[in-house]
């Protein structure tokens, strides 16, 4: 029996930090649960001044120690990604702000969630902290924020969405 593909697109920024994170984290652990071809991954930004670079350097050598490669270029979201994806995570409330301006309509803006919404452990309406203009122990957290909150997202994609 097939079933049905479930489309996540996290959402940041530029496209070069947070959001790729998030997108390698949760790869590795849709591999992890043998959930590949049940769930298609994606990130972007909200910003267009990083579209075409390749990820922070930063975010690659974090991932790269994990064995969560950051592949790649920054995009920007678009108000057509709406038609494509089934869930639009936002890094931030900034973010979320931007894509609910975007949505073309009530069923786009009911796809925009934060992130962290979906670690039980973090309060409600937390940011993934920015690392940009930080040091790499930001950037090591982010992974470790993005982790947490993918876990309970893949919790929350394997119940509602009945897969494996």
């Amino acid at each position: 029996m097939s079933q049905a593909r479930v489309a996540v697109s996290f959402v940041c920024t530029g496209n070069i930090c947070r959001s790729p994170t998030a997108e390698a984290v949760m790869r590795q652990l849709v591999r992890q649960a043998h959930l590949d071809g049940a769930i298609e991954i994606d990130s972007a930004g909200t910003g267009s001044w990083h579209v075409g670079e390749a990820r922070d350097e930063r975010s690659q050598a974090v991932g790269a120690r994990r064995g969560m490669p950051l592949a790649g270029i920054a995009r920007q979201f678009r108000r057509s990604d709406f038609a494509r994806f089934d869930y639009v995570l936002a890094l931030d409330r900034e973010n979320l702000a931007d894509l609910l301006r975007l949505a073309p309509d009530t069923q786009a803006r009911a796809k925009v969630r934060l992130l962290r919404e979906f670690d039980p452990a973090s309060p409600p309406d937390t940011d993934v902290p920015d690392p940009y203009y930080g040091g790499i122990d930001g950037f090591e957290r982010v992974f470790d924020i993005c982790e947490a909150a993918c876990r309970g997202l893949l919790d929350h994609l394997r119940q509602t969405h009945r897969l494996g």
